[in-house]
């Protein structure tokens, strides 16, 4: 038997595909090589080879044979708020400080950890991973979709890849762009000299965010409350194009201010609503309500009721 890991390029660090792979999945060196070499890596459809510099929006299918199935992950009891579950998906709203995917530092205590352990219980054993299309931020909670079988995780890859997920999140940010909706597009790289962050850079992967503004705040210094669309998906987006802009996420530790009067642990950044097509449910749309956290800044502030959208029309 064999499984299949489908994912989608987001970051734009142009990483060997090798190196890529084994910072994002739980397969050995090894294992990866003996995939490359038998041409069960496929990039675009195309084998690939091992120093094939990953793009953003490249689809990578690897055919992972039991012979180098990576060590079997544990499923935990972590509580997860789910949105809706079918036989292909689920859709939760992931908490702020829960990392998305086993990693190097962080083998257990995942969401994909979590999803295990909610799978197991509802319906029995789980015979494979849950499929991760994308992710969030560790810090950065809200709506994220994850397959529950190879037909769906493929779907939603290719939904990614064409630019066909329609994401929006909710931003605090030092400064007021203003009541006119803004378009940002800047090229994003992954930053020489700090791996922990993005950069500008021409010769980037082009990246566009739209925003709008909800309320905005004058005080010293100004705030305001945006909704925001990246028409891109790529690492960072977001917090890198905003702070680019001007208007860094309160509370962003990589790409904010260095003195942050207002008191959050993490940034204000929430992943608020997500639109896609499921492979047996057709269009739906998907809400994630703020958490404790971030609706006690907003009330300190006395902000509108930001459970009672719509909240503005983003640029065309």
């Amino acid at each position: 038997m064999s499984e299949r890991i489908a994912l989608t390029v987001e970051g734009d660090a142009r990483e060997r595909l090798d190196r890529y792979l084994a910072a994002r999945t739980m397969l050995s060196r090894s294992a990866i090589k003996r995939l490359l070499d038998e041409g069960l890596v496929r990039v675009d459809g195309h084998a690939a080879e091992p120093a094939h510099r990953v793009r953003s929006g490249e689809a990578i299918e690897v055919e992972v044979r039991d012979a180098v199935l990576p060590a079997e992950l544990v499923a935990e009891d972590i509580p997860v708020p789910v949105l809706f579950e079918d036989e292909d998906v689920i859709v939760v709203n992931k908490p702020a400080g829960l990392v998305v995917h086993p990693a190097a530092g962080h083998a257990t205590g995942t969401l994909v950890n979590a999803l295990l352990g909610h799978i197991e219980a509802t319906a029995g054993r789980a015979e494979r991973r849950p499929g991760i299309v994308h992710r969030l931020d560790k810090d950065t909670s809200g709506v994220l979709v994850v397959a529950k079988n190879d037909t769906a995780q493929l779907a939603l890859a290719r939904q990614i890849q064409g630019q066909r997920f329609d994401k929006e999140y909710l931003a605090l940010v030092w400064g007021d762009p203003g009541a006119r909706p803004g378009v940002i597009e800047a090229p994003l790289r992954r930053d020489a000299k700090d791996r922990r962050r993005v950069a500008i850079e021409t010769g980037g992967r082009e990246a566009t965010t739209r925003f709008a503004r909800i309320a905005a705040w004058h005080r010293k210094p100004d705030l305001a409350l945006l909704h925001v669309r990246p028409v891109t998906g790529r690492t960072h987006q977001i917090r890198a194009h905003l702070a680019f802009a001007g208007y860094p996420v309160v509370g962003d530790p990589v790409y904010g201010r260095r003195s942050d009067p207002i008191g959050l642990d993490r940034q204000f950044l929430h992943a608020w609503r997500l639109t896609l097509r499921l492979p047996h449910a057709g269009e739906r749309t998907f809400t994630a309500p703020l958490p404790g956290d971030l609706r006690k800044v907003l009330a300190a502030l006395g902000a509108p009721d930001v459970s009672a959208p719509p909240y503005g029309e983003l640029a065309a």
